[in-house]
């Protein structure tokens, strides 16, 4: 198919709800200019906006709005047919009523999604885990182009948010388990939701290639949680993505990774990955130090996975393997 690749990226930007001055608008007149016809724009439009997965899941009211209004701009500046779907779509959409959370799905290699009931707001009810971070989709990238130590283990997520590595790993990587957790009410409350909707189910799911994942969603106090509950739990991979952000955690969350380290066997270690991204260097240099001052060493994985979602990977992103010190 011709403009495979500019349809598959409109596609994948508009239903991550990617910042509209950051799609390909260039390249799009370009190619519009060569052929005079609206076959490209229409065929946009079938892939975002008239799709059963934005009927069924559609992002916000809002962006959908402001998404059809740049592309009948560019379709009247450059003098093209008038598509009646354009606007028939623009004043339905100019009927909806904003609401406060919409729907993010993110597009897996093999063509399915991953769908997400996020908050419109980047804080909302107190917390920041109502939203997908770029340190999730980077780990859920990483995750995807090295699958061993996912596939057929027991994986524990701390701090899961909405959800979004966890359900890619529970996909793509095909998990014998997985746990998510978090502390926050109304993030435990979604959170759950998305597994549901997702197919998953804490009683479990579909995983990738049709494998069964058993999935449970966890209320997980780091601070309280103990070292028995830990050892049953058992997992072989434990990952955290956007964790390290506040400095009164902290304290708390390296006691728990040096807990979770230590009372497994010797031998029998799990991984431990977590990935962060830097925004303020203190806050991340601390963290560092607290580990080693509690023992735990870290490595750098410097090699990213191959990107599959749209975002903005300039962010400065770093992901760390922990490991016990020896003395």
């Amino acid at each position: 198919m011709e403009n495979k690749g500019l349809l598959c990226t409109f596609k994948a930007s508009f239903f991550t709800m990617t910042r509209l001055s950051t799609l390909p608008w260039g390249l799009l007149r370009r190619e519009l200019e060569k052929d005079k016809s609206p076959a490209l724009i229409s065929e946009i439009l079938k892939q975002t906006c008239l799709s059963c997965l934005c009927v069924k899941h559609p992002p916000s009211s809002q962006y959908r709005r402001l998404f059809l209004a740049e592309l009948i701009k560019m379709q009247e500046c450059l003098g093209l047919e008038p598509l009646d779907e354009l606007y028939d779509g623009l004043a339905g959409v100019l009927l909806d009523q904003e609401r406060p959370h919409c729907y993010k799905s993110y597009l897996l290699p093999g063509g399915e999604a991953v769908t997400l009931m996020e908050s419109v707001a980047v804080i909302s009810q107190g917390t920041t885990g109502l939203v997908t971070w770029e340190a999730a989709l980077y780990l859920a990238e990483w995750a995807l182009d090295h699958q061993e130590p996912f596939t057929c283990r027991s994986v524990l997520e701390l701090g899961s948010g909405a959800g979004l590595t966890g359900m890619v790993v529970c996909r793509g990587c095909s998990p014998s388990s997985y746990l998510f957790s978090d502390f926050h009410p109304s993030v435990l409350q979604r959170l759950r939701s998305n597994v549901e909707l997702n197919g998953l189910g804490e009683a479990g799911g579909a995983g990738g290639e049709g494998g069964v994942v058993s999935v449970e969603v966890e209320e997980l106090d780091w601070e309280s949680v103990s070292e028995e509950r830990l050892r049953e739990i058992g997992a072989d991979t434990v990952i955290a993505a956007d964790v390290v952000y506040d400095p009164d955690t902290i304290s708390c969350l390296v006691k728990l990774l040096s807990r979770v380290l230590r009372c497994s066997s010797p031998g029998e270690l799990p991984r431990v990955l977590i990935c962060s991204t830097i925004r303020n260097p203190d806050t991340y240099n601390s963290f560092k130090r607290q580990l080693e001052e509690a023992g735990v060493g870290y490595d750098v994985i410097s090699r990213a996975g191959k990107q599959v979602f749209p975002y903005n990977r300039v962010s400065n992103i770093e992901m760390i393997q922990l490991t016990l010190r020896t003395e």
